[in-house]
This record gives C-alpha cells, sequence and structure tokens, in this order.
C-alpha cells in the first residue's frame, strides 16, 4: 500500500494507544501464569496479536472484550503446538516467548516474515543452550527449534538487545534452581526497566548489581493471576510529537504517565533541546512556533525514536547527530543504513555513523521513498510530509500497523492529508 502525504496543518487532541512493549509482557507472562489474567486497555496491532496467537496455540484460554483481554494461564505447563508457531513481524514477543518455551520438555518451533528472519537470535539461543536447552538453528535466526528444559545455571548473556536479558528475566524464575546471568554491558536499560516493573508487579524475586550486569534469580517460582492496565506507548507519542513540532498549530496528546519505566519518554526532553515548546499538564500540549536547531542526541535508551528524530533534524537548522545507538542496525531493519539512505530522496543529506547518524537540516522536499518494510521508518516519513515542499509517497505504509494501527485514522483526524492506495 502506497501512501502519499500532502502538506497540512494539525491541530487537535489525539490519544495515544497502549504500550506494545508493555502488551506484548502482559501476554506472555499470563500465558506462564495460574489463574486467568486480565489485560486492560492492551494494544491490538499487528505484533501484539501475534504474540496472542502464540499464546493461544501454546495453552493460554483467550476472551477479548471491549477493552481488555482476559487469559487463563497454563501454570507454565504449555500445550505441544503441534505445528510451527508464526510471529510474523514480533521480534520482542518471539524472544520472550522463546525464554518461556525453553522451559518446556517438547520441541516448539518459530518463524516469521521475511524481516523477522533477519533478526538476531544466535546469542539468546546459545544462552538457552548453556542452561540446558536443546537447540536447532542452523542459520541463528528464525527459522528455529528449541526443546528444554532450562533448569536454571550460570550464563553469560548478550547485551546488545535489552530483549535477549527480559527473556531470561522472565523465564528462569520458573526453572528448577537458581540462575546467575552476567553481561559485559547492556543497551536499552530502560526496556530492562520495564521487564522488572512486570517482575515486581507480580513478586518475582530477583537481585542485581548497580550497574545491571549482574543478576540473580531464584527458581522454582509463580506467576499469580494479574488484573494491569496497559500503559500508554512513548514510542508510538514520538509521532504526534514530532507532527506538532513541525506542522502543528496546538497539537494534544493525551494518556502519558511519565511515571511509567519507558525510555522513550526522553524524546519529549529529546524535542525541547531540538527547540520544541512544551506544555506539560494533564493532556502535554505541543505549541506552535518552535525554532528547531540541530544538536547532539544520545539514544542508547531510545533507538526506537531514531527514524522520527532524525525526521525532526532534517527540518532543524545546522546538524543533528544521533549518537551511541549501534542497535538501531537490528531492529526490523537497519534503521541507520535506511535512513541515510532514503533522507537525501527528499533533498536532506545525511551520513551513516558505525553506531549513529548524522541529519544536515535544510529543505525538505517531496519525493518518493520506501519504508522498508518497517513500521517506525514508513510512519517517519508520513510525519516528515506533513511539513515537506510537495508531496511524500512513501511505499509499503501498511506496515505501521504493527505497532500503532490507528495511525492513518489518528492522524487524518488532526488534520492530515494522508491518501491511501
Amino acid at each position: 500500500m502506497k501512501l502519499t502525504v500532502r502538506p497540512s496543518v494539525l491541530r487537535g487532541e489525539i490519544a495515544v494507544s497502549g504500550s506494545k512493549s508493555h502488551t506484548i509482557r502482559g501476554i506472555v507472562t499470563a500465558l506462564a501464569g495460574t489463574g486467568t489474567s486480565v489485560l486492560r486497555a492492551p494494544l491490538g496491532s499487528a505484533d501484539t496479536l501475534a504474540t496472542l496467537d502464540a499464546a493461544m496455540l501454546l495453552g493460554a484460554r483467550v476472551t477479548r472484550c471491549a477493552d481488555s483481554w482476559e487469559i487463563t494461564g497454563t501454570g507454565g505447563r504449555f500445550t505441544d503446538p503441534g505445528r510451527v508457531i508464526d510471529m510474523k513481524n514480533s521480534g520482542t514477543g518471539l524472544r520472550l516467548l522463546s525464554g518461556m518455551c525453553a522451559l518446556q520438555d517438547f520441541t516448539i518451533s518459530f518463524d516469521g516474515d521475511s524481516s523477522l528472519r533477519t533478526r538476531k537470535m544466535a546469542t539468546l539461543l546459545d544462552s538457552f543452550a548453556k542452561l540446558g536447552a536443546h537447540i536447532d538453528a542452523p542459520t541463528g535466526k528464525c527459522p528455529f527449534s528449541l526443546r528444554g528444559p532450562v533448569t536454571g545455571g550460570t550464563v553469560t548473556a548478550d547485551g546488545s538487545s535489552s530483549q535477549f536479558l527480559s527473556a531470561l528475566l522472565l523465564s528462569l524464575p520458573l526453572a528448577q534452581r537458581e540462575s546467575v546471568v552476567t553481561l559485559e554491558f547492556l543497551n536499552e536499560q530502560p526496556y530492562v526497566g520495564i521487564t522488572t516493573s512486570w517482575m515486581d508487579a507480580l513478586g518475582l524475586e530477583y537481585r542485581h548489581s548497580e550497574d545491571l550486569l549482574r543478576w540473580e534469580i531464584p527458581g522454582r517460582q509463580k506467576i499469580a493471576p494479574f488484573d494491569r492496565t496497559i500503559p500508554a506507548d512513548f514510542s508510538t507519542a514520538s509521532f504526534p510529537l514530532v507532527a506538532g513540532m513541525i506542522s502543528g498549530r496546538g497539537v494534544a496528546i493525551k494518556n502519558l504517565d511519565f511515571s511509567d519505566p519507558q525510555g522513550d519518554k526522553a524524546v519529549f526532553g529529546f524535542a525541547e533541546q531540538l527547540g520544541a515548546r512544551l506544555e506539560r499538564g494533564k493532556v502535554l500540549t505541543v505549541l506552535p512556533g518552535a525554532r528547531l536547531a540541530g544538536c547532539d542526541l544520545d539514544l542508547n535508551a531510545t533507538p526506537d525514536a531514531l527514524p522520527i528524530l532524525a525526521v525532526a533534524g532534517a527540518f532543524a537548522s545546522g546538524t543533528t547527530r544521533l549518537l551511541n545507538v549501534p542497535q538501531a542496525r537490528i531492529k526490523e531493519t537497519d534503521r541507520i543504513s535506511v535512513m541515510a539512505q532514503e533522507l537525501p530522496k527528499l533533498g536532506i543529506a545525511a551520513e551513516e555513523l558505525p553506531d549513529g547518524l548524522v541529519v544536515h537540516g535544510g529543505r525538505v522536499r517531496g519525493g518518493r521513498v520506501s519504508s522498508h518494510g518497517d513500521h517506525r521508518i514508513a510512519m517517519a516519513f508520513a510525519v516528515a510530509g506533513l511539513a515537506a515542499e510537495g508531496p511524500v509517497e512513501i511505499d509499503d505504509a501498511a506496515c505501521a500497523g504493527v505497532s500503532y494501527p490507528r495511525f492513518f485514522d489518528d492522524f487524518s483526524a488532526l488534520g492530515a492529508d494522508f491518501t491511501l492506495e
């Protein structure tokens, strides 16, 4: 599906949907838990629904209500799905579920779409193997199979993605004996904070060093049923934020809870560093009249924000450098490379760094770009089109539904001139 975006003026309120990260953690823990858990205001996106479908294949019973999901768990003893589990595009779902599946004493196989088949899994699967699982992964990526049970023990985890550690933290409390997990470094630390917020709410015990590089996790724990409301997604909120900065006449963003551990709430501070004018109250309002100027931003804790902040940098005077974010190369696409490739098609010079991106602000022209099948790339260029000098066409824009299924409707309601064909 191609999206054509014409210059637009946005104004009004937008209610941010639930967090993908929280929703997937809720599904995975409910699946492994006892009794019936309730997720309120969950995000119903392609990624979360793929994870929910997988949970049902593994034995969860699910009732979907208007604004909640009731999930009856398995008590940690999954059902053999009898077929390969298709995780579609959900890297988070794949990694967190694989940890729980490594506890089972039968073979479970995973696969996904062409993008998921590029996502790194080898080091996580190696961690499971060292803890007692048998792994069959010829490419170190999807498709692969694993058979447990992981029994616990000592292992060194790969810190290049926080999801590797989160997969271990959520599953090892259910192992038969205590585990010790060490890391040499850890990217995306706030996402581990989301995981530990779930562990705290569920009463799961753990201990960690101050630098988060050593974890002690007692075994033989259980996940009790829970009832939790999913917070709004700060990664999603970054799109109306930047849209309000470059083409808004007063855009109010509702439902934001800045006490939540999501790392992408830092994007609002980055926006102010770039020159955004924000009014913080019961809702956050992006005020018009900002004069954006380039600056250096450390995105190690907020890698998902790289595409939309690159667009903000395109409209800022001077140079914006997005730094210390090598893990942006191992997302749905190599987002550093893709943004460096696509921004010049709109007249904006960009340079790759090994761990970041340099954007030289200037006149953003109309033109045609590709999303490369990456939801955050598609939405970032849709936002760019709102303030470009001419229409911007984005190929394969439907992938926005991976994390933000109401993106087109919500932005159209604010005044975005979108044409889908």
